[in-house]
């Protein structure tokens, strides 16, 4: 079996590693050879040996069962919390989605499961030219899309489900991920949801609950 998902969110901050990271560890206990990518993470912290690391690539290693070069599993690090293009000028780097292609390809020599994790919405800038979306026609995976589930929520994924489907991508599932915990009429936006969205809803996560996978025939047991 070889496979590979790209993760991608409504937002920043609406569980992108959270899923990420459960979805490794589902690969992983299925026995495949499984790993994380994070392409491109800002906010990293200097490691006693030197290196930039950031909680979210730490997440996506742990869970993984396959051990890879930094370098590959996260080619671009960057110190400040901020966009990526913006980190990226900062420190006189351009983000070039060939060199993350080129790392990705690597990484599935290594692995049979690579699960890709974006950075930030889909259409934030990596360079002055491309965005998070040119990176994903570029690798040209299916797409798992994380709805950051609070107010708002319903327009922030369609728009993101109508970009996906205009770049001629597959979006093969998505998750509700309930990252407000006072959100009201819940379920009533999460219907709207399901109806609007004509891929399959591989999981609901209540506030600070697991991930637990329901489409079989989306994913392997």
């Amino acid at each position: 079996m070889k496979q590979s998902y790209f993760i991608i969110g409504t937002d920043t901050n609406v569980g992108k590693t959270y899923v990420a990271s459960a979805l490794v560890r589902h690969f992983a206990k299925a026995g495949y050879q499984t790993i994380g990518m994070k392409p491109i993470a800002s906010g990293c912290m200097q490691t006693p040996d030197g290196d930039l690391l950031n909680d979210d690539v730490l997440a996506l290693s742990t869970a993984s069962n396959v051990v890879a070069p930094l370098d590959l599993t996260n080619p671009y690090r960057f110190s400040p919390a901020i966009a990526p293009h913006i980190a990226a000028e900062q420190a006189e780097e351009i983000i070039d989605c060939e060199k993350i292609k080129q790392a990705y390809h690597e990484l599935t020599q290594l692995a049979e499961v690579v699960v890709v994790e974006g950075a930030g919405g889909f259409l934030v800038p990596l360079n002055r030219q491309e965005t998070l979306a040119d990176l994903a026609v570029t690798l040209n995976i299916p797409m798992i899309l994380v709805v950051g589930m609070r107010l708002g929520c319903i327009n922030h994924a369609l728009l993101t489900v109508e970009a996906i489907k205009s770049r001629g991508l597959t979006l093969a599932g998505w998750v509700a991920n309930q990252v407000d915990a006072e959100m009201p009429v819940f379920e009533e936006n999460l219907a709207s949801l399901q109806q609007r969205i004509a891929a399959p809803c591989i999981s609901v996560v209540l506030w600070q609950k697991d991930v637990n996978f329901n489409a079989d025939s989306f994913i392997a047991k």
